[in-house]
């Protein structure tokens, strides 16, 4: 029994998934970039100098020319923030009449570090947990170990959210996450010190990017495989979307213990989903829950204004109940699936691999670019608002590219274009204005292959470990996020070098996904056997296969191959190739996505 043919009976892209998607799933995917990028600001990077008490009250740039030595940092000559001249300025301004003259007929001075500790600008934020708790300097790096943090939260719920999922639905986990979410989210503005707020923020790590599956999963469960790419399009709208209101929300907070409250609160509402938010048939029935999954598909039909005959549940139960015991199906439903199984075969093995790598040069790159945009030079906040724009006009042309190129060719030209323009930073790292320009088109490409992959990856991993696959290829990939705050870090002293580090990941990534097998128009896997029969692809010069009428063989065959290439691919029997455990498991999207 086909879940995709029992859609085409109670429609499958009505009112009823229009209602839900559009105003419940869609604004129930902001919270997770909210609160992935939220904490660039708590913690933003404030200018500083030492604190000279014996000066205070004079102007302050007389007082940083006459108590602070100049130093280069990315080329550019400025005031030192963690030294100071060792002067006795009690006795000099004791012995000049104004400080001009002292700047004048003083000499050369030893440099020590700060003794006094620092005064922050305020021009740009008027409290951060930098200023608040002086962490600059030698402590420097403890803002970077924070993201380093969330980013491990975030391994460890990923992990945790996919056998949620698995196990209890994607309703349950969703407001299960909710809640973590909403908790450390208020508590992080309560922190009274450094470590009590790594311990919020790890906390709310957690729940990230775990809370942006269900609405997702959902979504393209609810709809037939025509309506998927438009559901995965415009879930990542509505996560841009997401971005650019926050960009909005921290130019408009700029204390840090408000916007922690700012960006939480407001999704409290969403609890209110709870009536709401439907279940996944598709999931209900590859559990063996038709009575649910039954009431859901009613109401479905209703809704969508389908007429179903009175008969229609009692044969489809019939059919349902008969296609399990051919094809022992109780078997397989009782048997527990590990993370093993994606490895026991040679063509499972080799597209976890590749899929995993891909999922993590994508998460590193997206986080990364993500991350670095407040440091880029310039207004912090135009540059993070620009970040969450350059998003919105890649998906005018994802949509007919995923369905005329397919899925594989848009990754990786999604991937290589992003790399490329990345690398090209180095040629140009002093023209502060053409490396936005590049950042942008790279933001734009790593932005078009984060839309493709959950939704490839979702297509490639057979259903009965769909959930673990995805799972562990994402929880794999986040492995990123805990090392790129590191090479950003590295970006103090040579700006362009994370952009050529995660442009080179970008190209290797783009050039890896042209071993995947086209998903474009084909049955979901639903065995582990399906999945192992659809290996991988080495004929690059073939388009997208496109889905001819059925037939007792149901073929397929790869449309407008050049004369060097001739290729055909034949698909297992219609009756072979699908099952009641159709389902879209867990797509785990970062990131940061």
């Amino acid at each position: 029994m086909d879940f995709d043919a029992i859609l085409e009976d109670v429609g499958e892209f009505g009112r009823f998934q229009k209602l839900v998607i559009y105003f419940v799933l869609l604004p129930a995917v902001i919270p997770c970039g909210f609160h992935a990028y939220s904490q660039l600001f708590m913690a933003g990077d404030v200018k500083h100098w030492c604190k000279v008490p014996d000066l205070e009250g004079l102007d302050v740039e007389l007082t940083k020319n006459f108590s602070i030595p100049q130093e280069r940092r990315n080329g550019i000559l400025d005031y030192s923030q963690c030294n100071m001249y060792d002067i006795n300025y009690t006795e000099i301004l004791s012995r000049y009449s104004t400080i001009e003259e002292a700047l004048m007929l003083e000499g050369p001075a030893d440099i020590v570090p700060c003794k006094n500790g620092w005064v922050y600008e305020d021009t740009v934020y008027q409290r951060t947990v930098v200023t608040e708790w002086d962490l600059v300097c030698d402590k420097d790096f403890l803002p970077t170990l924070g993201l380093v943090l969330l980013a491990v939260g975030g391994i460890i719920g990923n992990y945790i959210f996919g056998y949620l999922q698995d196990t209890f639905g994607r309703k349950p986990s969703f407001f299960i996450y909710l809640l973590i979410e909403c908790i450390f989210g208020v508590a992080t503005a309560f922190a009274q010190n450094y470590y009590i707020w790594l311990i919020f923020r790890f906390g709310v790590g957690f729940t990230v990017p775990a809370i942006m599956a269900t609405p997702y999963v959902l979504a393209i469960e609810l709809v037939g495989p025509r309506s998927r790419t438009l559901c995965t399009i415009l879930s990542n709208i509505a996560y841009s979307m997401g971005l650019i209101f926050l960009a909005g929300v921290v130019y408009l907070v700029r204390d840090w213990r408000y916007l922690a409250l700012a960006t939480t609160l407001p999704f409290v509402c969403f609890f209110l989903y709870i009536w709401l938010m439907p279940e996944s048939p598709r999931w209900l029935l590859a559990r063996g829950q038709f009575e649910k999954a039954e009431v859901i598909l009613k109401n479905m039909a209703r809704i969508n204004g389908k007429s179903l005959p009175k008969n229609y549940m009692v044969h489809l139960r019939r059919k349902y109940e008969s296609d399990k015991l051919q094809q022992d199906l109780e078997k397989e439903k009782l048997r527990t699936y590990g993370i093993f199984d994606l490895f026991r075969t040679p063509n499972m093995r080799k597209k976890t691999i590749i899929i995993t790598f891909i999922w993590f040069t994508n998460t590193s790159v997206y986080v990364g670019l993500s991350y670095y945009a407040p440091v880029l030079g310039g207004d912090e906040f135009l540059n993070f608002f620009l970040a969450g724009v350059v998003e919105l006009p890649t998906y005018l042309f994802l949509w007919p590219s995923m369905e005329r190129l397919g899925r594989r060719w848009t990754l990786c030209m999604s991937m290589v274009v992003g790399g490329v323009a990345c690398l090209t930073t180095f040629l140009v790292q002093h023209e502060t204005n053409v490396t936005l320009a590049l950042y942008c088109v790279g933001k734009m490409g790593i932005s078009s292959s984060f839309v493709v992959l959950p939704l490839m990856a979702s297509e490639l991993y057979p259903t009965v470990v769909r959930g673990l696959g995805m799972s562990l290829s994402s929880v794999l990939g986040m492995l990123g996020p805990i090392f790129i705050p590191l090479v950003n870090y590295l970006g103090s002293d040579i700006m362009v070098l994370p952009l050529i580090i995660m442009g080179a990941l970008l190209v290797a990534g783009g050039i890896a996904s042209l071993l995947l097998p086209e998903t474009l128009n084909q049955h979901l896997p639903q065995t582990l056997e399906d999945g192992e029969k659809m290996g991988l692809d080495t004929d690059f010069c073939c388009s997208p296969p496109v889905k001819e009428p059925k037939n007792e063989s149901d073929e397929r065959t790869c449309k407008n191959c050049s004369a060097l290439c001739s290729c055909q691919m034949v698909s297992m029997p219609l009756a072979e190739s699908v099952s009641p455990e159709k389902d879209l498991d867990a797509v785990e999207f970062i990131l940061v996505k």
